[in-house]
């Protein structure tokens, strides 16, 4: 197989790759979906006058807390009753920059809940434009106030029903 057919063969399957991931991702997006909009700010800019990345991962982590809040779990209530989160891993892929007084749309949707841990994908758009400008997904595991690894599913059933019906 020469050079060319094999570089056609290898952009129509991440064509592919591509397209079946945007069904997979309007699948996960919930009909009555409350996203999370954030206009970008001057001081989080860069040099290049767009948004600096480390900005994203502040950004996620705001759009995670309203999710939480609007399927009525909120992060101050977790906390109250001595339940952390923490991130566990997180991943961002940068697509389209953002620029200063831009304003972003994040779509935050659950991907994953095993009662131990938790999986959410991101999508920031453009509002304006629509273009994707970045896309992430992060785990999370859940702690007591002493730092031991924490089953929702035993420690607090009406808490993991909440979030599994909001699967």
């Amino acid at each position: 197989m020469d050079d060319k057919k094999a570089l056609a063969i290898r952009k129509a399957g991440q064509i592919r790759e591509v397209i079946d991931e945007k069904k997979e991702l309007r699948k996960l997006r919930k009909e009555g979906e409350q996203p999370y909009y954030r206009k970008a700010q001057y001081h989080e800019t860069d040099q290049m006058g767009i948004i600096h990345h480390t900005n994203y991962v502040n950004w996620l982590e705001e759009a995670r807390t309203d999710y939480f809040e609007k399927i009525g779990c909120s992060y101050a209530q977790l906390e109250n009753e001595g339940i952390m989160s923490p991130v566990v891993s997180i991943q961002v892929k940068y697509k389209t920059p953002v620029r200063y007084g831009d304003v972003v749309r994040i779509h935050v949707a659950m991907t994953k809940y095993t009662g131990l841990k938790l999986g959410l994908h991101y999508e920031i758009l453009n509002e304006v434009t629509g273009e994707i400008c970045a896309e992430a997904v992060s785990e999370h595991c859940f702690l007591d106030a002493s730092g031991k690894i924490l089953s929702l599913k035993k420690a607090r059933p009406a808490l993991d029903a909440l979030i599994r019906e909001n699967m």
